[in-house]
């Protein structure tokens, strides 16, 4: 699936200059298309939801530091391979796949680490005045997965896409009645679909801290 920046930024919790920024830098490059139009992959939502984490508790050049050390360690991998934590008090550790302990990668770089907690950026975590929603499940009856529709946010147990029925109900079609159009979209469903264009149109309009 090919994310346009709009869906991006809501499911990943950047802002959209925040992901030009990012892009223009280097920092984290669309896999599937750089240029106009630019497109996202869903490993690059994985790897740019670990940036907002990240960018919550630590500076951009501090990431910057970790993302150099990363590939001087011959860490080649697409980011979203990786789980990235806050350690100590200025430092970025890149946790081993065994999830036994991880590699410091910004105050002593290589330096060997044994316990490690690390918050599942898949999950749904508050940034600013948003909550960046569950990347699975943005909403209840709202799902994200890769073998249905390449990713494309759809309701639950169907291949219908979110925005074809908040489209709807915003033209004034009751909840109740979407199943007329789209047989396995409960009322509820609707109303999750209406809950989650809206989101998408907040996070379209936040800008960076």
């Amino acid at each position: 699936m090919a994310y346009e920046p709009r869906i991006a930024t809501a499911l990943s919790g950047a802002t959209r200059s925040q992901l030009d920024y990012w892009r223009r830098e280097g920092l984290l490059v669309p896999e599937v298309s750089a240029t106009r139009p630019v497109l996202y992959s869903f490993r690059d939502l994985i790897a740019l939801r670990s940036f907002v984490f990240l960018r919550e508790k630590r500076p951009l050049q501090t990431i910057r530091k970790a993302l150099n050390s990363l590939r001087d360690i011959g860490e080649t991998e697409h980011l979203s391979q990786y789980r990235f934590v806050a350690q100590g008090r200025r430092g970025i550790a890149l946790v081993q796949a065994s999830g036994e302990g991880a590699i410091e990668l910004v105050e002593e770089p290589g330096h060997q680490l044994t316990v490690l907690a690390l918050g599942d950026v898949l999950r749904s975590f508050p940034l600013d005045n948003i909550e960046v929603p569950n990347l699975a499940h943005p909403r209840r009856r709202i799902s994200v997965n890769p073998g249905v529709r390449r990713g494309y946010p759809v309701v639950s147990g169907t291949r219908v896409g979110y925005d074809l029925v908040a489209g709807l109900v915003r033209d004034g079609v009751p909840p109740e009645e979407i199943k007329d159009y789209y047989p396995g979209v409960t009322a509820a469903a609707a109303r999750d679909a209406v809950s989650f264009a809206d989101y998408v149109d907040r996070a379209a309009e936040r800008t960076a801290a």
